[in-house]
């Protein structure tokens, strides 16, 4: 197990959705479903339909396509592992014993060679002063780079209808009351809402309570500030 499958299943189960439901919101077949989740990639139809369903599935499910499919890539491309060795006989076996105590022969040899080597550049060197060892500038190391991620969870109070654009890809989402639903950007995240009143709204673990007025319309986007973590640009 890869993980991929772990984390679509808990992502579903997590929102309540069954099988059934999320087969016939991404019109994905409940059987490759079910080999998303279980991971038994190979039941599918190819790789390039493994990665579409994934990208599907997981926005679906709230989840960042691009890390689900990076994962499933770093199996997919794994080489597959060598034969074991084939069992030597005695011949074999003799053959091998007289290799090992030739290389072991030529080693030592090898050794003496280097250590005479030494001995008689130690004579050569010694009376010359070796000189001084050169100073290399020293340079600032550059900032390591923070990967930072805008992460809000939306709950509908009452039906509504959501409509999410993060980092420029736009979803659409009907929600149901009690509804939970959970999404990620990396740079900028922007939620509209058919009515206010019915969307309750946590942006990186911070719960901005109900977002907007009963029966309004209301959109916000939210950002990396210069020092800070996710803060709203802008709302109404």
């Amino acid at each position: 197990m890869i993980g991929v499958g772990p984390a679509l299943r808990k992502a579903r189960e997590r929102r309540g959705i069954t099988l059934d439901a999320a087969s016939r919101d991404t019109k994905i077949h409940i059987d490759q479903l079910q080999a998303l989740e279980s991971e038994s990639f190979g039941a599918l139809l190819g790789d390039v339909y493994v990665r579409g369903a994934l990208r599907t599935y997981a926005q679906y499910l709230g989840l960042s396509p691009e890390k689900v499919i990076g994962a499933y890539a770093e199996h997919a491309e794994e080489p597959a592992p060598p034969p074991p060795p084939a069992k030597l006989g005695r011949v074999e076996r003799a053959i091998a014993a007289t290799r090992i105590r030739d290389n072991q022969r030529l080693m030592v040899l090898l050794a003496g060679v280097v250590l005479a080597f030494a001995i008689v550049f130690g004579f050569l060197s010694r009376g010359h002063s070796a000189p001084e060892p050169a100073t290399l500038p020293t340079v600032p190391a550059e900032p390591v780079p923070i990967d930072r991620e805008i992460d809000a969870v939306v709950e509908a109070v009452s039906a509504v209808d959501i409509v999410v654009v993060a980092d420029g890809m736009e979803s659409t989402y009907v929600m149901g009351a009690g509804e939970t639903r959970s999404f990620t950007a990396q740079a900028e995240l922007s939620l509209r809402a058919s009515d206010g009143g019915a969307l309750r709204v946590t942006v990186n673990g911070v719960d901005l309570g109900i977002v907007g007025s009963p029966g309004e319309p209301w959109t916000d986007t939210y950002s990396f500030g210069a020092t800070e973590g996710a803060t709203p640009s802008s709302g109404a």
